[in-house]
């Protein structure tokens, strides 16, 4: 009996020897784990660049070209169909800089006295502002000009001509 007991006595001891290590081990192994975690986190982090608004291009040369094309019928301040689609593109890429500031420069044939170009040319501009703001933008964002009939693209002695100079343009104001 006296080996039975022995025995029974190192199978406790190796018994007891594994529980206590099995239980010191979990703690050890779950420590780690919570560490690595929020490394990982920060790298995600990191790396974010913060540059997207930096790298928009300026819509400048595009509007300027584009919306020169914004015309209107003879003595009429209402916008041609054809502008339409114009005014449109113009609308999506102005949306893209909701801050940015324009100037609505009006203009007119030289038909008429002086003093109604300039009237039809301050009316062309606000046409463009109206549908821009009927299109989402902000009112504010814009600068009504009349120029009348002193700034032509154009030959008023030609009707060719006369068509081209009935228009209105925006530029980004600086």
């Amino acid at each position: 009996m006296n080996l039975t007991r022995k025995i029974l006595f190192v199978s406790l001891i190796g018994l007891s020897t594994v529980l206590y290590s099995c239980k010191a081990k979990k703690p050890i192994v779950k420590t780690p784990a919570p560490v690595s975690k929020p490394a990982a986190v920060e790298e995600k982090k990191a790396p974010e660049p913060e540059k997207k608004e930096e790298e928009k291009p300026m819509p400048v040369e595009k509007l300027n070209s584009n919306l020169a094309k914004v015309q209107f019928e003879f003595n009429s301040f209402v916008l041609k169909t054809a502008s339409l689609p114009i005014l449109d593109m113009a609308v999506t890429e102005m949306k893209k800089f909701p801050d940015t500031k324009f100037i609505l420069n009006g203009h007119s044939s030289a038909e008429g006295s002086e003093s109604h170009n300039l009237s039809l040319s301050v009316d062309r501009a606000n046409a463009v502002k109206s549908y821009f703001v009927n299109a989402g933008l902000n009112a504010a964002n814009f600068k009504i000009v009349g120029h009348g009939d002193k700034m032509p693209i154009a030959s008023n002695s030609t009707e060719a001509g006369r068509i081209l100079n009935r228009r209105t343009e925006v530029q980004v104001a600086n």
